[in-house]
């Protein structure tokens, strides 16, 4: 016989051995616990909604998905876990603005490649920041800021979480895009950022919608505009900075789950048809919003084009910004 032949049916037979081994892994996930490691901290909007997803999702599987917090490094340490996890299905993480788009661009050393260690499964979300300004600043929209900002090169400033932070790199593109002069002051964290802001220290911040909430109802904070594209339902009276004169601006942290690179597609896709269920659910919907959260939901390829697209956005921002490792 033809050893070319000989060689094609080998890899044929290979091939469908594979198939068949796949098919009966599949059919009978999951038969244990899921471990969704969650590299940001419990209580944190991230947290909260994954954990709200993960409840459902568990209930469609008829198997418990257990959130397991693995914080450190900017969420790096956790990614890094999952990245070098078994294949199997029964590990999934959940990644993010920071660990997959801003972390490789500032150089930090990473135990991962965004792209290559791991198998997209869906976006999850969306959750637009807003820039608030505290009362003194003399401006109740985007556009009188940024005539203000003109008029007064150098004068005004923001606040951010900390040098390569993404409410840091969102200022830069604004300041950018927006041709204005504002100083950047780091804190060391979002929560002193934010106390300073309310007691008039600093004049801007851009943030999370639900650390300000409260401030924005009650007058302590001004907001003047959010980030996304379209408005949020959590702040529907806040216009985009897009419609405020700073054209095309959208600029919203997301997080997704992934799963390790080469785990079986068969899985991803029942994981996928699973998680974008649970995403549409109105109630969960509902939920989310409150919390400052736009459901998203997304085929596994589109997450896989949007995380190459967010990942050169946010490095152009870090290279603009000249943003370090702190």
């Amino acid at each position: 016989m033809n050893r070319k032949l000989v060689a094609r049916m080998l890899i044929s037979a290979i091939a469908l051995l594979a198939q068949n081994v796949d098919a009966a892994e599949t059919s009978t996930y999951p038969s244990r616990p899921i471990r969704f490691i969650m590299p940001y901290p419990v209580g944190g909007t991230i947290d909260m909604s994954g954990r709200l997803v993960a409840q459902q999702v568990g209930e469609t599987l008829g198997q418990q998905v257990v959130v397991d917090n693995r914080t450190g490094a900017g969420g790096t340490l956790g990614t890094e876990m999952a990245a070098k996890a078994p294949p199997d299905g029964y590990t999934i993480v959940m990644g993010g603005t920071g660990t997959l788009a801003i972390s490789p661009g500032l150089g930090r050393p990473l135990g991962y490649d965004p792209i290559s260690d791991f198998a997209p499964i869906s976006l999850l979300a969306t959750t637009p920041y807003v820039l608030v300004a505290h009362p003194s600043v003399a401006v109740r929209s985007v556009r009188e800021l940024i005539t203000l900002a003109k008029a007064q090169p150098g004068k005004l400033n923001f606040a951010s979480g900390g040098s390569g932070s993404a409410p840091h790199l969102v200022g830069e593109m604004f300041r950018t895009r927006a041709g204005i002069d504002v100083v950047h002051i780091p804190y060391k964290g979002s929560s002193p950022a934010k106390i300073d802001l309310v007691a008039g220290r600093v004049q801007l911040f851009f943030t999370g919608i639900p650390p300000v909430l409260s401030e924005v109802r009650n007058g302590t904070l001004r907001a003047l505009g959010v980030t996304s594209a379209k408005r949020t339902a959590t702040l529907p009276d806040v216009p985009t900075i897009a419609e405020s004169g700073v054209t095309g601006f959208d600029v919203s942290p997301w997080f997704g789950i992934l799963a390790p690179a080469k785990t079986v597609p068969a899985v991803i896709a029942r994981l996928n048809h699973d998680i974008v269920k649970a995403l549409g659910d109105p109630k969960l919907r509902e939920r989310l919003s409150r919390d400052g959260v736009d459901a998203v939901g997304s085929a596994p390829r589109e997450f896989s084009s949007f995380i190459r697209i967010e990942m050169d956005k946010w490095s152009k921002a870090v290279k603009e910004s000249g943003a370090k490792v702190e």
